[in-house]
């Protein structure tokens, strides 16, 4: 249009240096994705050349340089004080005519394109002369429901000051970037009325281990910026990007999020305004699956675009039901990890002060501050822990020093969870209430190494760090696999070198993602109202209390199955004891009392009894989603504590009658020999299963008649017991002469390596074994 003003259509990744790459990349999607389905809303940017022009007026730029010259951004006091002065100054310099003409000329065909009643988003869009490639994400000011012409003249005013904020000067100079090479563009684009409907953020690989084939989206009611700023606890998903390009069910999980507050338009004069959300959307998703795969497809389309992991921001407009994608930019975290990964391990755990979604896997100490304001950031000192409600780009000049960041307030993609994750600093977000739980001035352990939930401990406790460079495994004898219990982190072990999962247990997932037992769910209408109440919030976004339970089984199935494919997942039925099973939720008025719950009523003969049938066929109907609907056909099942060969016909009869039959589409059943009598009629049991996986702990207490539970003949219990490893030999010898699988999944491989080097020369056929003994065995049995 003119030097001062390009609209966004005309723009492209070329034009970095003229309008940032917030606005070049805005009008790269318009020009080349619009016909690919991606929808980004219209409007205009100022150029470079007309913000140098505007600070060249009356030596403006020369007076800031000098003043910049002069200063200490570590001394916040002084920061905060000049960067105040030069916003002033921008804010009464007036716009040149020039410019003020073109603004009004580029507003007037955005109205005569959009109409009247239509609202507008001013952003900021830095750029650094020959620094292309710079990044200035979230330094400079938005402004939401800008209305009219002279109100937007008034934001780009307040943008074109933005670029001295206090933190985007700090941050230029621990940059290293020359303040006057950087320069602003305002971006003026469309408003969607996400105010009514929803709005979030997309990563187009998981922002906590990198891994690529999963999108991530968060969201949450009313206008993104809550979500972008943290303020709000959104709701999550993440999509497997083969089974959506092969056009399958794609959706790995669903977390529900707690969405206390939403930001819509304002009123009496306000732009925009925060407000509660009510009850009834708290309780369900705000995106329904359909909204979700098309997002991630979307996230695809651009990602392939750029050629390179994308963050992109999201928005529902609540009037024509559509989705829009209103930024795009790279991912700068993950993407640049190379082939290093660290591991973190807590020696003990102590009392816990506070919890929430942890951000990384990373522990850290210090001395807690409990921070309720930016004006009392000189209290915090390096190797300080930050607790607070929320944090904003204003905060980053603490962050750096602080060893844990613990908020309030947030989720996984979060201005904190940002800042943590390229400060490689530990963070707990969304806590609730951790600046009222943890006493300021107290020494803390922050630790988000177990797991998504992330927690503060009282005291500084120990743990350990290490770093394993894996760069190229050489070749094991044998398949090494791996014992995952927990789908939370299944991204973050896959970048373990691997040969698929051994055991997946599916109890572990009953009981961290239900806690619910399954027939209190199948007889929900019958429950006390006590357990009624408790099972109702937990249930809601799920539609009824059977749906619920199945969901979440194929959620935790199809993450661990998509995560290592296509290496085999083999997923064990549950193989909770009557005891454990009455501890879940409404689980005391379904299970008997018994003297010994380890060799009562579990494993097989409780899948074919009649008082769980239905209970397993949830489990059964679970798998069959992941393996029919999301065409994770790697998955594979195993049957756990098969005592005798009528239980093993009677469980797979159970299996057909729920639309699993071994052999079909290549389902393969393989049973747990955990049992004596397993070994000893290994041929007899192989006639009706795929291979034996040797649950070591349970064959050795039974092969050697003691309780390993109990300390008085703990000393006793060694899976290394001559008879035990005749038994081991016997299985082996079986499933080899059958050409067979034969593994082991039990703790005796990880607890002994001599034990793993004897079951090599005996020929097993792989090792499962926990996360953090897989390195050191495999690189151990390859150099044997």
């Amino acid at each position: 249009m003119t030097h001062h003003i390009i609209p966004l259509e005309q723009l492209g990744m070329g034009d970095v240096e003229t309008v940032g790459g917030k606005n070049a990349s805005l009008g790269e999607m318009i020009r080349n994705l619009a016909g690919l389905g991606v929808r980004v809303p219209g409007g205009f940017a100022t150029t470079a050349l007309a913000y140098r022009e505007f600070l060249a007026q009356s030596g403006l730029d020369q007076r800031i340089g000098e003043t910049l010259d002069r200063l200490d951004v570590d001394d916040v006091n002084t920061l905060a004080r000049t960067g105040g002065e030069i916003r002033q100054w921008i804010l009464d310099t007036p716009f040149s005519a020039a410019l003020n003409q073109a603004i009004e000329t580029a507003f007037a065909g955005l109205v005569a394109n959009y109409g009247e009643e239509v609202s507008w988003a001013v952003r900021s869009s830095a750029t650094a002369e020959d620094l292309p490639d710079a990044s200035f994400a979230g330094q400079q000011e938005t402004f939401l429901n800008v209305r009219g012409l002279d109100a937007v003249k008034r934001a780009i005013h307040e943008v074109f000051a933005s670029l001295y904020n206090d933190r985007a000067i700090a941050y230029r100079v621990h940059q290293g970037f020359d303040h006057r090479k950087v320069a602003l563009s305002a971006g003026v684009q469309k408003m969607i009325r996400s105010d009514r409907a929803a709005a979030g953020v997309v990563f187009t690989l998981d922002t906590e281990s990198g891994f690529p084939d999963a999108v991530f989206i968060t969201g949450s009611y009313g206008l993104g910026e809550l979500v972008v700023q943290g303020a709000v606890n959104p709701d999550e998903f993440f999509v497997y990007k083969p089974a959506l390009a092969a056009g399958k069910a794609a959706i790995l999980r669903r977390t529900l999020g707690t969405k206390a507050i939403k930001m819509t338009y304002g009123e009496g004069g306000r732009a925009v305004q925060t407000g509660p959300c009510d009850e009834a959307e708290r309780l369900r998703f705000c995106i329904d699956d359909a909204q979700i795969e098309e997002l991630a497809r979307h996230a695809m389309t651009i990602e392939q675009h750029y050629g390179r992991p994308m963050d992109i921001e999201w928005a529902l407009d609540g009037i024509d039901g559509r989705l829009y994608i209103v930024q795009a930019r790279p991912e700068t975290v993950q993407s640049r990890k190379g082939s290093v990964i660290e591991r973190y391990e807590l020696a003990q755990r102590g009392e816990v002060l506070a919890e929430g979604r942890a951000i990384g896997q990373r522990i850290g100490s210090g001395t807690a501050r409990v921070i309720h304001s930016i004006r009392e950031m000189d209290r915090v000192q390096p190797g300080d822990v930050l607790i607070t409600d929320m944090t904003d780009p204003d905060w980053e000049p603490i962050m750096k020093r602080a060893s844990g960041i613990v908020t309030n307030r947030g989720g996984r993609t979060c201005h904190a969870a940002i800042i943590a994750r390229e400060l490689g600093v530990a963070a707990v977000v969304g806590c609730g209430d951790a600046t009222e739980t943890i006493p300021d001035g107290e020494a803390v352990t922050v630790s988000c190494a177990e797991g998504e939930t992330g927690y503060i401990y009282r005291g500084a406790l120990p743990y350990k760090h290490r770093q394993v460079e894996l760069g190229q495994m050489p070749p094991a004898p044998v398949k090494m696999m791996m014992n995952v219990g927990n789908p939370e982190r299944a991204f973050d072990f896959a970048a373990i070198p691997n040969q698929g999962i051994g055991l997946a247990r599916l109890e572990f997932l009953i009981s961290n993602s239900i806690g619910i037992h399954p027939k209190a769910l199948l007889e929900y209408d019958r429950q006390p109202d006590e357990i009624k109440r408790q099972i109702a919030p937990r249930i809601a976004a799920y539609g009824d209390p059977v749906a619920f339970y199945v969901a979440k089984l194929t959620e935790g199935i199809a993450t661990l199955a998509a995560t290592f494919a296509p290496n085999p997942v083999i997923v064990r039925f549950s193989d909770f004891k009557s005891n454990e099973y009455a501890n879940l939720l409404g689980g005391s008025r379904y299970e008997p009392q018994e003297e010994n719950p380890m060799i009562g009523f579990r494993g097989a003969s409780r899948y074919a009894s009649v008082e769980f049938r239905e209970s397993f066929r949830l489990e059964c109907e679970a798998v069959k989603r992941v393996r029919d609907e999301m065409g994770l056909t790697n998955l594979e099942v195993m049957i756990p504590f098969v005592r005798t060969l009528d239980e093993a016909r009677a469980v797979l009869l159970r299996m057909e009658e729920n639309g699993l039959r071994r052999g079909e589409n290549g389902l393969r059943v393989i049973m747990m020999c955990e049992i004596p009598s397993n070994a000893l009629l290994a041929d007899e049991f192989l006639d009706l299963f795929d291979g034996f996986s040797i649950g070591s702990n349970d064959l050795t207490q039974l092969c050697l008649g003691l309780d390993r539970d109990s300390a008085l003949v703990a000393a006793a219990f060694d899976e290394r017991n001559p008879a035990v490893k005749k038994l081991l030999k016997m299985a082996i010898d079986a499933c080899r002469a059958r050409n067979k699988y034969i593994g082991i999944c039990g703790q005796g491989p990880s607890d002994h390596p001599d034990l793993a080097e004897w079951l090599v020369q005996q020929g097993i056929g792989s090792l499962s074994l926990n996360p953090d003994s897989m390195v050191d065995t495999w690189l151990r049995l390859a150099e044997g």
